[in-house]
């Protein structure tokens, strides 16, 4: 078994098609059969269903690949690594963000690193929390910023920020908006715009009004919308209210922050932390990102004292 057979069978996953794989890993297609067929024979075990098109891995065949890829990542570590150690940061860091994080976070963290002099390239996709973690484990993500904490033994949590949770009213919500701080009570309104169940924002706003714990009442309407700023949109041109991130409140027009509520005796907050496996060691990389994001977002942001505040997950 040596990396290149590992690199083989990686591409092969990716592509489903030995063809792809062998033009994708500038080999012939012969050369790479070849090798795939040989790292079977040494582990005894078919590793891709070849009677299925596209090609698709055997059961075994998947967690062998899942495996390779970890592998293979930690062997580029530490080529990294050594660049690293010879003042030579570099190389590409492949980043998931949270969709209810990336538009208020990513245009600011863009302009850091663009102002940067450091040597490394960030690609970014917009991706679920269980999709990130998914990205981690078989190695198609480096890291990902998202909500925390996760209480997951496989990754490493890097806190970045603290964001404190505001109530955006609609105007016509006359009892609610006459007051200068909303009740957690006040979020069991009759219209209540949440997003959809993938957010994990979603969940700790249950979380903050207490509906996890009670059957909601049967007169509350949500609408599970996909974006923070589609809730905001609602609200707008509507009624009822919703609950915004406080980088969302910097994005608001001046009529559009009169609508915007602290809540009273509680100070909810979500942490956003920068993660990566365990496994990942190319600190002074890191050391890189995580300033950047630091310098990207205000520094009210950065008080650990807001940790003892933060709604579970």
């Amino acid at each position: 078994m040596n990396i290149q057979q590992l690199e083989y069978i990686i591409a092969v996953d990716n592509y489903r098609h030995f063809s792809k794989a062998a033009e994708a890993s500038f080999v012939t297609q012969p050369t790479l059969s070849m090798m795939v067929q040989k790292l079977e024979d040494e582990l005894g075990v078919k590793i891709f269903d070849r009677t299925q098109l596209p090609v698709q891995p055997t059961e075994i065949g998947r967690k062998i690949i899942d495996q390779a890829r970890i592998s293979v990542a930690q062997i580029n570590q530490i080529k990294e690594i050594i660049h690293e150690e010879k003042g030579n940061v570099r190389g590409t860091f492949r980043l998931g963000i949270i969709p209810t994080v990336s538009p208020y976070l990513l245009p600011r963290l863009m302009e850091e690193h663009m102002q940067g002099d450091a040597g490394i390239s960030i690609v970014v996709r917009e991706l679920t929390t269980d999709t990130i973690l998914r990205g981690l484990a078989n190695d198609s993500l480096d890291g990902g910023i998202l909500a925390t904490p996760l209480n997951d033994d496989s990754v490493t949590e890097r806190p970045l920020y603290y964001e404190r949770f505001f109530a955006y009213v609609s105007p016509r919500e006359r009892s609610l908006y006459v007051k200068n701080e909303l009740d957690e009570g006040d979020l069991d309104n009759e219209k209540l715009w949440l997003l959809d169940e993938v957010h994990c924002f979603r969940t700790q706003i249950l979380h903050l009004c207490n509906m996890k714990k009670r059957r909601r009442s049967h007169s509350i309407f949500t609408f599970e919308a996909g974006s923070i700023d589609t809730l905001i949109k609602i609200v707008d041109e509507n009624d009822g209210l919703t609950v915004i991130p406080e980088m969302a409140t910097y994005n608001l027009n001046e009529q559009q922050k009169k609508n915007v509520r602290p809540f009273k005796k509680v100070t909810p907050v979500r942490e956003i932390s920068l993660i990566t496996r365990k496994e990942f060691i190319r600190e002074r990389l890191i050391r890189i990102i995580v300033d950047e994001v630091k310098s990207a977002v205000p520094n009210s942001l950065q008080d650990p004292a807001l940790k003892k505040y933060v709604i579970p997950l």
